[in-house]
């Protein structure tokens, strides 16, 4: 290879590291397993080691991996780490685990030990306490400098707010990995599917995915934990890496109970060994393990390259992966028209289960793969638990496979389907005659959190086969002699169904409006827009600016709703759910009591003597709105205890007032006014 191929090849691995790095920092959404990125970060390193002068600063064997990105820069306020946040050298061969430790001990010299601990599949996070107190929370970023979640890791169960006991610095930072247990992935994809958007990969795109969400109310929701593993500060009374952890650990601060002291490569080889099978056992995705010189000292006389500590390495686990044959790919049609490849395979045995199918998500997604029918492909369980397609074995490619046609028409009903701009799924646009969405609105429409029907996607697949059921409002003229035509149905079966169903007539207007499935409009939105109008024909009635007014509206979801109602069968569907004694309306108790809030809009960060939800629905009581984020049009922020310190800042810098709960009482009229003085409302401290 002469020196122009090389630099060639350089700048080509160089241009498809950069693009999965951004693919995987910054979207959440690699296209490479772990073990194929890091593959060709070692090929680009051999080459630069052959030909030195073709280095570049910006080369990614020069600089951590970053999760910053232009579009964000607007969404969190960004600060410079106090220690460069490095990231680890990582391998699959336990040789080099051996090199590592026989580097180590010729740099030191001396006796030491080794810490070995579980590498957790997240995304990183540097705190800062300060006095005892949480005081920052940012991202990796690009390692210099990260973004500030300090709000959002304060909804994250396991970190503490304040620290327990005593004996902690006046000031350090702890860095360690937000991660998501499989209970709560598989919580939050199946959420996902239902409402069909794409499923996160893996729990580690999830967790840095809902690290970054800009509702910090949404990143309690999804179930995120931490665990840290390294302290840094000035003067830190510590001599060895897990004496500082033991230490934390006292403070209430989540360390992972799973480490080990190793005195010997043998015993680093026994712990990888049994971690390499128990993992599987675990409640959360680890991907390797890391090996620390636990000595402070000698971690300080080792020292680091210009990407890693010498004193440290990752032993990454390889995913478990299964070569099989693509023999087709069905096009499935959802509740909203969305067309979605689904990958039929020869079954292959994979982490403990046997694979048939797996998703290939959009069209675009099998364009980037290249794929064929025919094709052998690679197949992983993304975080063990979602079957993936990760590549194709180009070596078995026969002569003559075809390479698959996304359809031009929907393959059940034969409508063409459109594809809005921006979007990368195609959709079939015959919502009310093509039979999956028919059927897949309807299982939507009892769904526990729309109408909370007694009865399943089985049940709903037998009525519309048999021609009972077409729209929601024909469940409400079945009998109990319809119900005795389904297979395997007997009295008791059909009296449960209808009692749930005569039950969800009492539903209150905000699930009624979440039932009917407007695209776009999820179970918040339909709640707000209920509270907003108060009723289904001011909603029907409502212009464009009129939806736009209610907070949680935008153009494409105004846009959608105005679709929907200029639709006479929707607007008859109306009619017959409120023939069938559904609430059109909200119910009197759920009506204002007072106006004493008209016109405000309100964001409330922190605990109150009352619940979060009991809290915003007494503002809404009063008349007034709630908001999720601060702009210079939010009337004041409502701060209880421990409030976010970030929207605090942030309401500062817009003149936006902040008042306690008991303030708050008063403005509504709960509390009695003050006598009147000279005195002023004094606002809570910033700091």
């Amino acid at each position: 290879m002469n020196i122009r191929q090389a630099k060639e090849k350089i700048q080509e691995l160089k241009r498809i590291i950069a693009e999965n790095n951004h693919r995987y920092y910054v979207e959440n959404s690699p296209l490479i397993s772990d073990y194929d990125y890091d593959m060709l970060m070692n090929e680009l390193i051999a080459m630069e080691r052959m030909y030195p002068d073709l280095i570049t600063p910006d080369s990614p064997t020069q600089r951590v991996g970053s999760d910053l990105s232009a579009a964000k820069k607007n969404e969190f306020r960004q600060y410079a780490h106090r220690y460069p946040m490095l990231s680890l050298g990582n391998t699959y061969d336990i040789t080099e685990v051996e090199a590592f430790a026989d580097r180590a001990e010729k740099g030191i010299g001396d006796k030491f030990t080794f810490s070995c601990e579980l590498k957790f599949d997240g995304t990183a996070i540097c705190l800062t306490y300060r006095d005892g107190k949480l005081f920052r929370a940012l991202t990796r970023g690009d390692g210099t400098v990260g973004d500030d979640v300090t709000e959002n890791a304060g909804h994250i169960g396991n970190i503490p707010g304040t620290l327990k006991g005593s004996g902690y610095p006046e000031e350090f930072e702890i860095r360690g990995e937000v991660y998501m247990p499989y209970k709560a992935f598989d919580r939050l994809n199946a959420e996902r599917l239902r409402d069909e958007d794409a499923p996160f990969a893996n729990p580690r795109n999830a967790a840095s995915g809902s690290l970054k969400l800009i509702d910090p109310e949404e990143v309690g929701h999804r179930g995120l934990e931490c665990t840290l593993y390294h302290i840094l500060g000035d003067n830190l009374p510590f001599a060895t890496h897990d004496e500082a952890l033991e230490a934390a650990a006292s403070w209430g601060l989540p360390v992972s109970d799973k480490r080990k002291l190793c005195s010997s490569i043998d015993e680093i080889e026994d712990y990888i060994n049994f971690w390499d099978t128990e993992r599987k056992n675990l409640p959360f995705a680890t991907d390797g393990i890391v090996i620390k010189v636990n000595e402070l000292p000698f971690q300080r006389s080792l020292g680091y390259t210009s990407k890693f500590p010498r004193w440290a390495v990752a032993y990454k686990f390889k995913a478990e992966q299964a070569l099989t044959r693509l023999r087709s790919i069905d096009y499935q049609v959802g509740r909203t028209g969305a067309v979605t490849p689904v990958a039929n395979l020869d079954p292959v045995p994979l982490s403990g289960t046997t694979v048939k199918r797996a998703s290939l998500h959009n069209s675009e997604q099998m364009q980037l793969l290249d794929i064929r029918i025919g094709d052998y492909v690679y197949v992983e369980k993304g975080g063990e638990i979602i079957p993936k397609i990760t590549g194709v074995e180009l070596s078995r490619r026969e002569e003559g496979t075809a390479v698959p046609q996304f359809p031009a028409e929907c393959p059940v009903c034969g409508t063409t389907l459109v594809r809005d701009e921006g979007e990368a799924k195609f959709f079939c646009p015959n919502s009310d005659g093509c039979p999956p969405q028919i059927m897949g609105k309807l299982v939507h429409f009892i769904s526990r959190k729309a109408m909370n029907v007694i009865a399943g996607d089985a049940t709903v697949e037998q009525l519309y086969n048999l021609g009972l059921v077409r729209t929601p409002a024909d469940l409400y003229d079945l009998d109990k002699q319809d119900l005795l035509r389904l297979e395997g149905w007997k009295d008791r079966s059909a009296e449960r169904f209808l009692e749930s169903l005569n039950a969800s007539r009492s539903a209150g207007f905000e699930h009624v409006l979440f039932a009917i499935g407007i695209r776009y409009v999820g179970e918040s939105t339909a709640k707000s827009i209920a509270r907003h109008f108060g009723t289904i024909d001011a909603i029907m009635a409502a212009d464009k600016d009129a939806l736009l007014a209610v907070g949680d509206v935008g153009e494409v979801i105004a846009d959608s709703i105005l679709g929907y109602f200029s639709d006479e069968a929707h607007r008859n569907e109306i009619e017959r759910l409120r023939a069938a004694g559904l609430n059109m309306s909200m119910e009197v108790q759920d009506a204002p009591l007072s106006d004493s809030l008209a016109g405000k809009t309100i964001v409330i960060s922190g605990n109150f003597s009352i619940s979060r939800d009991e809290m915003k629905s007494l503002i809404e009581l009063h008349g007034g709105k709630n908001s999720s984020s601060l702009s210079s049009r939010t009337s004041f922020l409502l701060a209880g205890n421990k409030p976010g310190p970030e929207k605090l800042k942030k309401a500062e810098s817009l003149g936006v007032p902040v008042i306690d709960e008991e303030e708050f009482n008063r403005i509504a009229g709960l509390a009695p006014a003050e006598p009147a003085g000279n005195e002023e409302v004094e606002q809570l401290s910033l700091f």
